[in-house]
């Protein structure tokens, strides 16, 4: 009797931690909304229209995949694609694009960063942030150089803050 109660001992002990294993294999995340990446979107061609811009923008979710992207009817062909590929550079390396571009220059460390496939190192590349947390990252593309697409994207995140802080 006492052989069989120390056997099951152990058992009940694994059984007892099993919730806790089963809540530290899942991982939960915030993510913006298609209605909130979208009016981050609006916001920052918005103020680029305002300044007298014409450009596109995208918002990437946490994982780089593309929520939204917009075209102002005058942007240059490559501005969508850029736009992109500044968002998912900012989210992917966890740093805005205008950062990236003083850390990787030529003979640094990381200049090998700007050789990799879909990576676009200008300005104008911005994560998205809340309580801490990644949320995603919007790319301006198509104002006179990076400060002016910085300018646009931080508009655009300035208008949705309220709306995502937690």
């Amino acid at each position: 009797m006492i052989a069989r109660a120390l056997l099951t001992m152990p058992i009940a002990g694994l059984l007892a931690c099993a919730p806790a294993r089963a809540q530290e294999a899942l991982v939960a995340y915030k993510a913006l909304s298609p209605e909130i990446a979208l009016d981050l979107a609006r916001a920052a061609l918005a103020e680029c229209r305002q300044r007298g811009y014409q450009v596109a923008v995208a918002v990437v979710d946490r994982f780089g995949v593309t929520q939204v992207v917009l075209r102002d009817r005058f942007a240059g062909p490559h501005t969508p694609a850029t736009a992109t590929g500044k968002a998912w550079t900012a989210v992917s390396f966890r740093t805005n694009t205008t950062d990236l571009v003083a850390l990787t220059q030529p003979g640094t460390p990381q200049a090998g960063v700007r050789d990799l496939a879909g990576v676009v190192v200008l300005g104008g590349g911005m994560m998205v942030q809340a309580g801490g947390s990644l949320l995603g990252a919007i790319g301006v593309s198509g104002a006179p150089g990076g400060e002016a697409d910085d300018a646009c994207a931080k508009a655009g995140i300035a208008s949705i803050q309220d709306k995502i802080d937690f």
